[in-house]
């Protein structure tokens, strides 16, 4: 307000002044106090601006490896391993797995977390573990009571597949493998023959087989893998 009451009594004064440096008015105009003014302006709103880019990195940041671990979970229980979800239900179940793959430890497959039985409670293709058992037509006949992956050192790995044949007969399909560590993410397991027992029958049929997998999150709590052919597998840690 002072610059510009000073501007406007260069032309409404009884003299009219016309001064070759503003210092030869009687009022001089007070630049530096409006220099100052708009500096601080300018000043204030980059703090502000600032203040919002650090609050919206907070946001951005307030999931947690728990939190992220306890969605995933959630998502995938009572899905019978993910056969019941939608499209969209496993989209965010691999949205999930996304963002817990920047906390996995480095060298997940060196890690001792890695030791343990594990519950498969999710694959992205149903058929994946369990192969035919797992088909369409297999859950209707063979109801998957439980699936277990137990990892004992150094190198074996045990699946087992619990079911029961038309909801009256109990049985069994186990596989012993072999783990072989490829790089610092990604495993081999080799696979003897499947053995199968059903009530008192009991044999061996088929061949060997081979997977490879991706360990892209582990903790105490669940393990996360990625098949070759791009499945993703939820393992929850039994003991």
């Amino acid at each position: 307000m002072a610059a510009a009451s000073s501007s406007f009594a260069l032309f409404t004064g009884s003299k009219l002044c016309v001064p070759k440096t503003l210092t030869s008015c009687s009022k001089p105009v007070k630049l530096p106090n409006a220099v100052s003014l708009l500096s601080q302006c300018r000043q204030n709103r980059s703090m502000r601006i600032v203040c919002s880019v650090s609050i919206s990195n907070l946001e951005v940041r307030t999931e947690r490896p728990d939190d992220l671990v306890a969605s995933i979970l959630s998502k995938v229980t009572q899905t019978d391993r993910g056969v019941s979800l939608t499209k969209e239900g496993h989209e965010e179940v691999g949205q999930v797995a996304q963002q817990l793959q920047q906390y996995c430890v480095a060298e997940p497959v060196k890690s001792p977390l890695i030791f343990g039985e594990w519950d498969v409670v999710y694959c992205s293709n149903p058929t994946s573990p369990g192969g035919g058992y797992r088909s369409a037509l297999g859950r209707l006949v063979f109801r998957t009571k439980e699936m277990v992956q137990a990892v004992e050192a150094p190198d074996t790995i045990r699946n087992k597949v619990s079911f029961s044949l038309m909801g009256f007969l109990d049985g069994v399909v186990s596989l012993k493998g072999q783990l072989k560590v490829l790089d610092e993410n990604w495993i081999q397991v080799i696979f003897e023959p499947p053995q199968l027992k059903v009530g008192a029958l009991e044999f061996q049929y088929g061949g060997q087989s081979e997977v490879k997998l991706q360990i892209t999150y582990i903790d105490e709590k669940i393990r996360l893998g990625k098949g070759s052919r791009g499945s993703l597998f939820v393992f929850q840690r039994r003991r």
